[in-house]
């Protein structure tokens, strides 16, 4: 009798069901209950995307802090009360397409069978979180299809449509920018398989010849074309929206305090910041960027990148939002959708004591924050010290951990891949 994985019908079926019980039963619960399930943030785009469709600028919603085309995507639900949900149904559809993508990748460039790659890609197609996140209002989901085709495009060698990809990912959501050094230092002679590899390679160690070689044809297409789909981007909203949108889309984020549903250990820090701004001159929600930077788009990818691009994609995320002065349940959706790709041989599944461990500490920790914060926001206790602090502190000591042992992982890779995989382990 063959098994529920074995058949793709099956898993993107329960799949979507998942995702339209939640999202009927998140209109029962909006009706209902004072206690809402739509995301606030959705509110926020579905206001801005009003503001659009009556000729104004997204920008004119306080608190709209992203790019004029998230407005542009949502301007149905401006229609009437009947589009509202419009923006959810699509969120969750972008669900549903990564999904898809994730098992395009696992199937062809990890040579699993389709039984195999249905399980994984269920980390992230049958993962209540994911689809909570997604039918509450969140446009993660969109991020989702970005970056897995992003992935999926380089790993078919499709260098154009790449370069597309990760220009218009940047610029929709800033972070996946990180994506780039890991993917252009994987983007050699052997792993791309251009067949046009230096037979005297012996010879050709002083620097131009090095400079040459690194600059091949699919490094320089892919570069040129994802800064042209970044510019062009953001040239034509600046044409139309003006400072506004430079201010709240990119440079709001680099002096960003927000505190509120912030698993990050700077909370407090940020929170002492906004009530009571001192004199220094040296801004602590700016420094923080050095350490996310230096692990995520510098580090990582030049030491883990050739050995396993997918799982490197995983690591510089994790450490991103692990590292990142503001750190919300939504962000953790951005290295989930990197897991089917790095648990299949991982150590937290070959030894299950530790994968056990690892989500038993992850969730807990996570509780513990969540419990501090309802106190905080819902009851009006103030337990920003020590209780907030020390379950931010606890937090984030579990995600370094597990940052480590998704490094060794991926280090202890010995073995370069064949052409045209991107994946040995």
């Amino acid at each position: 009798m063959p098994s529920f994985f074995s058949s793709p019908l099956l898993v993107f079926s329960a799949a979507i069901a998942l995702r339209v019980i939640l999202f009927f039963y998140g209109l029962w619960q909006d009706a209902n209950s004072p206690l809402k399930y739509t995301d606030i943030d959705y509110y926020v785009f579905t206001d801005a995307a009003r503001f659009t469709a009556h000729g104004h600028s997204p920008y004119d919603r306080e608190t709209y802090r992203y790019t004029p085309l998230l407005a542009w995507m949502l301007l149905p639900t401006a229609w009437s009360s009947t589009w509202f949900s419009f923006g959810k149904v699509l969120f969750a559809v972008g669900d549903i397409v990564a999904g898809w993508l994730i098992v395009l990748v696992l199937r062809k460039s990890n040579q699993m069978s389709m039984e195999r790659a249905m399980k994984f890609a269920s980390i992230w197609l049958l993962n209540p979180m994911v689809a909570t996140i997604s039918t509450r209002g969140s446009s993660e989901g969109l991020l989702g299809v970005m970056v897995i085709a992003l992935l999926w495009a380089i790993t078919q060698k499709k260098i154009f449509l790449a370069g597309i990809l990760l220009g218009l990912g940047v610029h929709f959501k800033i972070y996946p920018f990180i994506y780039a050094p890991s993917i252009i230092w994987w983007m050699d002679d052997e792993h791309i398989g251009t067949g046009k590899q230096s037979k005297n390679t012996s010879k050709s160690l002083d620097l131009i010849s090095l400079a040459k070689r690194f600059c091949n044809g699919p490094r320089i297409t892919l570069t040129i074309t994802s800064l042209l789909t970044f510019t062009s981007l953001n040239v034509l909203m600046y044409s139309i929206y003006g400072w506004p949108f430079l201010q709240h889309t990119y440079f709001h984020h680099v002096t960003r305090i927000d505190h509120r549903h912030n698993f990050s250990p700077y909370n407090t820090l940020l929170y002492l910041s906004s009530s009571a701004p001192g004199p220094s001159s040296i801004r602590l929600e700016s420094l923080a960027f050095i350490p996310q930077l230096f692990l995520s788009a510098l580090a990582l990818p030049l030491l883990l990148a050739k050995k396993d691009l997918p799982s490197t994609m995983l690591a510089q995320t994790f450490a991103f939002v692990t590292f990142n002065k503001v750190c919300t349940s939504q962000y953790f959706l951005w290295y989930m959708v990197f897991l089917p790709f790095y648990l299949p041989t991982s150590s937290l599944l070959a030894r299950k004591s530790l994968g056990i461990s690892a989500a038993a500490l992850w969730v807990s920790t996570q509780a513990l924050w969540l419990q501090q914060g309802f106190q905080l926001e819902f009851l009006g206790q103030s337990t920003f010290v020590p209780g907030l602090w020390i379950a931010s502190v606890l937090f984030f000591l579990t995600n370094t951990w597990l940052l480590g042992i998704i490094v060794e992982d991926i280090g202890s890779v010995s073995k370069l891949p064949q052409k045209g995989s991107i994946k040995t382990r």
